[in-house]
Formats: structure tokens, C-alpha cells, sequence
């Protein structure tokens, strides 16, 4: 419900929730295209604890944005590219709403890249010294569980934004 297949792409249409994948993940390479409307917003979650109810409380976020129309396209940490509320990704590299952007999410082990439109825009190591500074420092605090999962779901998050995905793939490492 709320998610639509349309001239082959995979379309957020309605309120429906978070898109799981159904099957758990640990290293892995994912590379899709996503493009938003003006304003938009969305994001792909990963390692998401079984457990949890609610996606965004276990697995850190790699932000979808449209930066120019967006509040959270203000700060370097919640715009295209970052690893939302945690590192911030560089000014530039998201193409204007309605255009497509191409994403890389490389996870392996605790080292995690982030990729938008051919360019490394993050990469930090889970549960680092640094990381575990920047995760005290955040909301993400205030859920135990955060970022420490070694495998889980992946999402395609429903944040009320129509977005729209193609060319999904995704690659186990191992």
C-alpha cells in the first residue's frame, strides 16, 4: 500500500510506510537511482534491527533531499548524501528536484561509504570512537539499539514525500 510500480519505476504514491526489504543484510553494495518533487524527502535505511518497530530508531539513514527546496537541505548534516543527523555530506553534489540522482551505499563490516552522483560524499566507521561521539551528541541517543546492528533490513523510507527509485540493485559482500 502507498508504493506503485509506474513506466518502471518504483513510486512512493501514498501513505503506505517504510518499503523492507525481506531479507536481512551485513556487507553489502546497493546502488539505485531516486529523484524527488520540490520539497521532497526520503531516504534509504539500513542494517535495521528485526526487533525494532519503527525503522529510523535502529539504522542510520542515508538522506534523499531535495537540498534547494528543503528545510533540512540548510545544514550539511540532514542535506543529499549525509549520514542524516550524523556526517554531513558536501554542497553540490545533489542534482535540482525532479532530476535523477544516482546513489552507492557500500556497507562492509563497519566501514560505510556513501556515494551520490559518482562522488564519495561520506564514509565512517559504525561504532568508532568518532561515530559513538557524534551518535551521543544526536537524537539517536535517545535509542539504545541505534547503528549497532551487524545485519538487518534495508528500507526505502515513506517520510510523506512522493519519491521515486529505479535501477535497485543490490550486491551481498562477504
Amino acid at each position: 500500500v502507498g508504493w506503485a510500480v509506474i513506466d518502471g519505476e518504483l513510486v512512493r504514491t501514498g501513505q503506505g510506510g517504510d518499503l523492507v526489504t525481506d531479507q536481512q543484510y551485513a556487507n553489502f553494495e546497493l546502488t539505485l537511482e531516486w529523484k524527488v518533487p520540490p520539497r521532497g524527502n526520503s531516504g534509504v535505511i539500513y542494517r535495521i534491527d528485526p526487533a525494532s518497530e519503527v525503522t529510523y530508531t535502529s539504522g542510520p539513514e542515508m538522506q534523499i533531499l531535495d537540498d534547494d527546496g528543503h528545510a533540512d537541505g540548510k545544514s550539511p548534516l540532514t542535506s543529499a548524501g549525509a549520514d542524516y543527523g550524523l556526517y554531513p555530506a558536501p554542497r553540490g553534489v545533489v542534482k535540482p528536484a525532479t532530476q535523477w540522482n544516482s546513489a552507492r551505499l557500500l556497507v562492509n563490516g563497519n566501514h560505510v561509504e556513501h556515494w551520490l552522483n559518482d562522488m564519495k560524499v561520506v564514509e565512517y566507521e559504525l561504532l568508532s570512537a568518532d561515530w559513538m561521539q557524534r551518535m551521543q551528541a544526536s537524537k539517536f541517543k535517545a535509542w539504545s539499539g541505534y547503528g549497532r546492528a551487524s545485519r538487518g533490513f534495508i528500507a526505502l523510507q515513506d517520510h510523506g514525500d512522493r519519491v521515486a527509485f529505479r535501477n535497485i540493485r543490490i550486491r551481498e559482500l562477504p
